[in-house]
């Protein structure tokens, strides 16, 4: 029964974040009037598929990890001399056809609509669920610990980490470890007065929370817009940090996962309830926006990146060196799909 929920809370999150990503490109392309050939949810042979009243074949595959858009003339962006080769009618409604600012528009609109959703979700769930939040106050400091030899003392209430607002203790552990290894500037409030400590690099700090304090949290509309524009803004951040930390060595990288830790996340939300769903569509939502935005050929960012070189230059990039350029790209892709496949395999098995 658990690996039954946890396949089907994989399958929603994951068609939920996906098909979200997709409807993006396919609306841009309708709207900038590119013909959308294939709209699948999923991979592999069509299920059921059916055409609507604009040519789109619309599919539900049988692999539904996941899903594309077949965009008319799209892999045609690096060869333009076989777009200037094709009769005029033909060419109606090509993806070459329309305008460069118009395709950044159809390749940008798959991550707009992934912070879109997030931002949607975390703005209802600060309205909409009611949250006894953990405030940032320090209750105990443990002896010796790096937080006692900077000079923490218990009901002090942290306000910022290296400049990031501290809110709730949440937010603390997180900054904490984003801190991962280099010093930490904290700013603390000590009765009226504000304090300024510096924490060194360590596996723990030595912080333990005030249970008593906590704060009974519910927005309204505009605080919950804002808190959940906050949210987005901040899970990005900590995601590119994390990414980051993982390319300079700072992090080690059997912390990236595949489908399977998304398969056992989404299972315990799932079980939690439907708000802790919501919060995992959410984070993988604006997982996939950002990783979506790194500037690799293959992905939507590098697409963005070489519409922007071409506008810059003024000169149109293609030939042999693009297609080394692309090819290199999928094969970063695939060695990132091998190494979280390896980590999550690692650690069922337990081969670490």
């Amino acid at each position: 029964m658990h690996t039954l929920l946890t396949i089907v809370a994989l399958l929603v999150v994951l068609g939920v974040v996906v098909f979200i990503h997709e409807l993006g490109h396919f609306w841009a392309a309708r709207w900038a009037g590119v013909r959308v050939n294939i709209f699948s949810i999923g991979f592999g042979p069509a299920l059921i598929k059916w055409h609507d009243k604009h040519g789109t074949e619309w599919r539900i595959a049988c692999l539904p990890l996941g899903g594309y858009v077949s965009i008319y003339g799209q892999e045609d962006m690096f060869n333009r001399k076989k777009y200037a080769e094709l009769s005029r009618a033909k060419q109606a409604g090509h993806y070459l056809s329309a305008p460069a600012w118009k395709q950044f528009i159809i390749i940008a609109a798959g991550v707009f609509m992934n912070f879109l959703l997030a931002w949607g979700i975390y703005s209802a769930l600060f309205m909409f669920q009611p949250r006894n939040v953990q405030l940032p106050v320090v209750g105990q400091v443990i002896q010796e610990s790096v937080a006692f030899k900077a000079g923490v003392k218990p009901g002090d209430t942290i306000m910022r980490i290296d400049n990031e607002k501290i809110t709730n203790w949440g937010e603390l552990v997180l900054a904490k470890e984003l801190a991962a290894n280099r010093d930490a500037h904290v700013l603390i409030l000590r009765g009226e007065k504000l304090v300024q400590v510096k924490l060194s690099p360590a596996e723990r700090w030595g912080l333990i929370a005030d249970g008593s304090r906590t704060e009974f949290r519910k927005k309204g509309f505009f605080g919950g817009i804002y808190s959940g524009a906050r949210e987005t803004y901040h899970q990005s951040k900590t995601l590119l940090t994390v990414l980051k930390q993982i390319v300079t060595g700072e992090r080690s990288s059997k912390q990236l996962g595949s489908f399977i830790t998304i398969a056992e996340v989404s299972g315990r939300a799932m079980e939690a309830g439907f708000f802790a769903l919501l919060s995992i569509i959410a984070l993988l939502s604006v997982n996939l926006g950002v990783i979506n935005l790194l500037p690799l050929p293959v992905l939507d960012g590098g697409y963005l990146l070489i519409l922007m070189i071409e506008a810059i230059t003024r000169r149109k990039l293609g030939g042999r060196g693009m297609e080394i350029a692309i090819l290199c790209g999928w094969v970063l892709i695939a060695a990132l799909f091998v190494l979280t496949m390896w980590n999550d395999l690692a650690r069922v098995f337990g081969l670490n």
